[in-house]
C-alpha cells in the first residue's frame, strides 16, 4: 500500500516537472501593450478597422511601426490619440467618414418588374436573379444592412424601399458596406458640417436603358465633368463619379445633371 502511494507521488511530481518546463519552453509573452490599447478601444469588435475585433486592432497597433494606416472608426481620431499616446507615436488625423447610400431608384420611379416572394434577405434574393426592377444595379430593399449595423444607425424607409443612414449614429463602421451584395453603400467623406456631394446611382447600363429602368439613373451624358472645374467628376462605363478628395462642394454639378442623380446633403437652401 505504501509503496503505491510512494510510486504515485513520484509519478505526480514528475509529470509536474515535465509540464513545468514544457511551459516556460513554450511561453507565450503579450506585449503589455496590448492590453493598454484595448482598454481604450470601445469595444464594439464591428471588424471596421479590417481586424477580428477589437483585441486584433490593438495587436496590430503595437506590432505596427507607423499608425498613418490604422484607424478605429468608431472610436475615431480621439482614440487614435489615446492609442498614440501608449506606443508613443504620432497619429494621423483622418478625416472622418460616413455611410451613403448610392441608390435613388424609390418606388416612384423605378417600377417593379415582377414580385419577389423568396427569403427576406437581400444576399439570397442576389444570388438568386437580377432584382424585382428593370435596374439590376439598384437597391433590393430587404433590409441586409440594417440588420448588420450593431448601432442602429440605418433603416429601411417603408415608402422608399430604400436604405437610411442616421448621421447622428453611424460610425463608419463599414458593417453595412460589406454587407450589400449590389454594393450600393458606400464610406465617405463626411465633410464639413456634414456637407457632401455624392453620385446616388450604380447603374453602369447606357444613357436609354438605365433611364427606362429607373427615371433618377446616372445616364453617364458627362454634362457634370464638363461643368467641374475641380476635375472631381469622372465616367466611367456609362457612371459618373466623384472623387471626395478633390471635390470643393461648389454645387455646380447637381444643377447640370438631368435626372438629378447628384445629391447634395447638408447644405443650405440656393438662393433664388
Amino acid at each position: 500500500m505504501y509503496v503505491a502511494i510512494i510510486t504515485l507521488g513520484i509519478i505526480g511530481a514528475l509529470s509536474a516537472l515535465i509540464l513545468f518546463f514544457i511551459s516556460k519552453k513554450f511561453e507565450v509573452v503579450e506585449d503589455p501593450r496590448i492590453g493598454l490599447v484595448t482598454e481604450v478601444l470601445p469595444g464594439a469588435n464591428c471588424g471596421g478597422c479590417g481586424f477580428p475585433g477589437c483585441g486584433g486592432f490593438a495587436n496590430a497597433c503595437v506590432k505596427a511601426e507607423a499608425l498613418d494606416d490604422l484607424l478605429c472608426p468608431v472610436g475615431g481620431a480621439a482614440v487614435m490619440k489615446q492609442i498614440a499616446a501608449i506606443m508613443g507615436k504620432d497619429a494621423t488625423e483622418a478625416a472622418p467618414k460616413i455611410a451613403v447610400v448610392r441608390c435613388n431608384g424609390t418606388c416612384d420611379v423605378r417600377p417593379r418588374t415582377n414580385i419577389y416572394d423568396g427569403a427576406s434577405s437581400c444576399a439570397i434574393a442576389a444570388a438568386l436573379y437580377a432584382g424585382d426592377t428593370g435596374c439590376s444595379y439598384g437597391c433590393l430593399g430587404l433590409g441586409d444592412c440594417a440588420t448588420a449595423c450593431t448601432f442602429g444607425a440605418i433603416m429601411i424607409d417603408a415608402t422608399t424601399g430604400l436604405p437610411v443612414v442616421d448621421e447622428d449614429k453611424c460610425t463608419s463602421c463599414g458593417a453595412c458596406v460589406k454587407a450589400c451584395p449590389k454594393k450600393i453603400i458606400e464610406l465617405r467623406k463626411k465633410g464639413p458640417k456634414s456637407r457632401r456631394l455624392f453620385v446616388s446611382c450604380m447603374n453602369r447600363d447606357k444613357g436609354g436603358v438605365a433611364r427606362k429602368a429607373c427615371a433618377n439613373a446616372c445616364i453617364g451624358c458627362s454634362k457634370c465633368v464638363k461643368e467641374c472645374a475641380f476635375e472631381a467628376l469622372t465616367v466611367t462605363d456609362n457612371l459618373a463619379f466623384i472623387d471626395d478628395a478633390r471635390c470643393r462642394l461648389c454645387r455646380k454639378c447637381v444643377t447640370v445633371c438631368p435626372t438629378g442623380a447628384i445629391h447634395e446633403l447638408n447644405f443650405p437652401p440656393r438662393k433664388e
